[in-house]
């Protein structure tokens, strides 16, 4: 059968919300991103982390309210009670300079050239989470990183389907849907 209760992670800007949101298109399943739990709402955003109870609280209120769901986003550090109730977790890894190029993209559209430019009221915080997200593939200063990842993967009890490269959001969406579970072990269908 395909997994119902799939988690999407990999590095900032690596795709998982969007694959998160092409799944739950596709299936009907729940999308839940851990973003939205991660930090408190504030203007302007991510300012706040909201305490990790409260986030473990929101995610587990979220599974609660259906019975195939899709979340994207990174738990490392914090989210391991969460664990169990994987059937599948996807890990994306792209190319270093196309993720910091996405995240620019992305950073760019939602707040604007003028906030972010040198001495807008973006810069600062802009160019720490840059620094921030390039740091991921290094793992120099950061504890969310590549290494982390691929060791916190390696503990997991339930399949992981790795995704690695440049490849479309259909080619993502086809290739987790392949994947069938019984009995918490994978295998292509």
């Amino acid at each position: 059968m395909r997994p119902r209760r799939i988690h999407i992670t990999g590095a900032a800007g690596s795709g998982t919300t969007t694959l998160g949101r092409a799944l739950t298109a596709e299936t009907g399943a729940l999308h839940l991103d851990t973003d939205d739990v991660y930090w408190l709402p504030t203007d302007p955003p991510f300012r706040e982390k909201r305490p990790i109870p409260d986030r473990l609280a929101l995610l587990e209120e979220g599974f609660g309210r259906a019975d195939h769901w899709v979340l994207s986003g990174s738990l490392l550090g914090w989210g391991d009670p969460l664990i169990p109730q994987f059937d599948l977790v996807v890990f994306l890894l792209i190319p270093p300079a196309l993720r910091m190029q996405r995240l620019r993209d992305r950073e760019l559209d939602r707040y604007g050239a003028e906030a972010l430019a040198p001495g807008g009221a973006m810069h600062v915080t802009y160019q720490a989470f840059l620094d921030w997200a390039e740091a991921y593939d290094s793992g120099a200063r950061v504890s969310r990183n590549l290494q982390a990842h691929e060791a916190w993967l390696s503990r997991l009890p339930c399949p992981v389907l790795r995704i690695e490269g440049d490849t479309t959001v259909e080619d993502r969406v086809r290739r987790v849907l392949a994947v069938r579970v019984r009995e918490g072990q994978a295998w292509r269908g």
